[in-house]
């Protein structure tokens, strides 16, 4: 699993400074580069360690300049980060990609799989299933009954998924993450116990959604909760029932989003950030991490703090409370003077 300078360059539309006949067969970081590696430079605070490691071959932005000689080839493109991800994704397509269907797996009745598929040891998929070409589920997977899973979907090792549950095209659903269980839902009766709620809905995934390990996303009660084309969501994440989550949102590790909202388009919610239900958020918001959004938030904002509020006025709520000390005792010197 090799790549020469020159390949790579084809692969991201960059330009080779240096010899382009080099090799290289392993991704590294840039502090830690070696001889048959390749890195990259995209963050300016690690410019230093460009002239210190030894990684083969370094992938920077076109309009890097060098102060001192760079003992490495380099590889010039627009978007350092981008081409990172073209390439890492090719190494890993050089890898053998598992094949075939274990004695110890099982597919139920009625269920029609494509060809190309791999079943691990111990997965289970239910009847009247429809599982696409070249879908790979790994060991000790259960998927329910009448399920669909698109072509070239991956459920990693321990994935569960509900019945009546949609998986489109492309998508990848991390070791652990549970797709389709009950949502919260219950009832107060008279005496102060809790009647369930059934929840007869689905989930539907559409293509090229990506889900984190440990991720949960709930059934529908009535209906479905959806997830559009390209959402990303990080490990131990938590989807309500009936929430919908617009095309190609994503959002970092313990976010938790209550039944019933709905958030748009190209969203990018942060870390352990908190959104109650019946909500709406717009396409193009940002959420900071560990915000608790209480509100509906409008197409374009940046939000966060507990409760979330506007960035601007937020940023001023901050400034008063890091100068409460000193404006209580102002006050009180002023009400002593009186």
């Amino acid at each position: 699993m090799q790549f020469t300078a020159n390949e790579l360059a084809r692969m991201v539309k960059g330009t080779v400074e240096g010899d382009g006949s080099t090799r290289v067969w392993k991704p590294c970081k840039i502090e830690e580069g070696c001889e048959g590696g390749i890195t990259f430079l995209g963050n300016p605070k690690y410019t230093h360690y460009i002239y210190e490691q030894q990684a083969s071959i370094v992938i920077v932005r076109r309009d890097f300049v060098a102060e001192k000689p760079v003992p490495s080839t380099l590889i010039r493109v627009d978007n350092p980060y981008l081409a990172v991800a073209t390439l890492l994704h090719a190494f890993n397509e050089r890898s053998k990609p598992p094949r075939g269907r274990s004695w110890r797996s099982h597919v139920g009745r009625g269920t029609k799989v494509g060809k190309g598929i791999y079943m691990g040891q111990f997965a289970v998929v239910g009847r009247h299933c429809r599982i696409g070409k070249n879908v790979k589920i790994y060991p000790n997977v259960t998927v329910g009954d009448n399920v669909t899973i698109g072509d070239g979907t991956v459920l990693y090792a321990g994935v569960k998924v509900y019945e009546g549950v949609e998986i489109g095209k492309n998508c990848i659903i991390h070791a652990g993450a549970v797709i389709g269980s009950d949502g919260f839902g219950f009832a107060p009766a008279e005496d102060g116990t809790w009647n369930k709620i059934d929840q007869i809905g689905n989930v539907i995934i559409d293509d090229c959604v990506e889900i984190g390990a440990n991720t949960c996303i709930d059934r529908a009660s009535i209906g479905s909760t959806h997830l559009h084309k390209g959402v990303k969501i990080d490990n131990l994440c938590q989807v309500a029932h009936n929430v919908e989550i617009g095309s190609n949102t994503a959002m970092a590790s313990q976010v938790g989003i209550a039944g019933s909202c709905h958030v748009g388009s190209q969203c990018v919610i942060a870390g352990q950030a908190g959104l109650v239900g019946h909500i709406n958020v717009g396409d193009g918001v940002t959420i900071g991490a560990q915000s608790g959004v209480t509100h509906s938030v409008p197409s374009g904002s940046s939000v966060f703090g507990s409760p979330a509020l506007d960035a601007p006025k937020r940023r001023k709520v901050e400034v008063l409370l890091r100068n409460i000390d000193s404006l209580f005792e102002r006050v009180k010197n002023l009400e002593k003077r009186q």
